[in-house]
């Protein structure tokens, strides 16, 4: 009896590690719809008696925004980000209009040296040959929803030489000061032919958790 009572609780301590082991802060975060960009007509202007609202150009503040991503294995989480962006966002009114976001992938970073040097290799990012990623959005469809989001945004990402329309929540809000945006959301890296596996024993998960922090304000 003593010997089956130890092994029985050995197998839920290993149950108990194993159940932690896999749980990630991707876990539960809304999925970015993504789906190959569709060539639209350019549709005429219509004119308006109405005055027009004043139009501002922002440029995004560095000092005041972030662009992290998670990415998980089965045996826990990575965390990094990148150093070098750019971006700006038309606001109409109170308003944004549109908005765009260049980040210099060679200036990614993660919580680990070597993982840092791997992300950089053809494995992943392939900085070499696609320096930059592009993130450009020009819906902003009000929609109220967890996590405090206010907007469904709706643009295109270009990442790893592939561009895709894609669409997440986000908090936006806009002032005299400028605009913000927070969002955070699940890609499939595999969608953007990021296929590198993991090891065999350690799988990388497919999707990457995008944390998204922008501030534009006047230049």
């Amino acid at each position: 009896m003593a010997r089956t009572s130890f092994y029985s609780l050995l197998s839920l301590t290993l149950a108990a590690s194993l159940s932690a082991a896999c749980s990630s802060e991707i876990d539960g975060k809304p999925k970015a719809q993504v789906e190959d960009v569709k060539k639209t007509e350019a549709k005429a202007e219509t004119k308006t008696d109405a005055p027009a609202a004043t139009a501002r150009t922002l440029k995004l503040d560095k000092t005041g925004s972030s662009v992290q991503f998670v990415g998980a294995k089965l045996t826990g989480d990575h965390k990094g980000g990148f150093e070098e962006f750019e971006g700006e966002a038309k606001v109409v009114g109170d308003k944004i209009e549109s908005l765009r976001v260049v980040v210099q992938t060679p200036s990614v970073t993660s919580d680990a040296a070597d993982l840092t040097g791997h992300l950089k290799s053809p494995d992943f990012f392939d900085v070499e040959k696609f320096p930059t990623a592009v993130f450009s959005a020009n819906e902003f469809v009000a929609k109220p929803g967890d996590n405090g989001a206010t907007h469904e945004l709706g643009g295109e990402l270009e990442l790893h030489g592939e561009k895709k329309a894609i669409r997440f929540p986000a908090k936006i809000t806009v002032d005299a000061s400028g605009a913000q945006g927070q969002a955070e959301f699940t890609i499939n890296r595999k969608d953007f032919k990021i296929e590198y596996p993991g090891k065999p024993d350690d799988l990388i998960k497919d999707e990457v958790l995008l944390k998204l922090d922008l501030k534009f304000k006047a230049g």
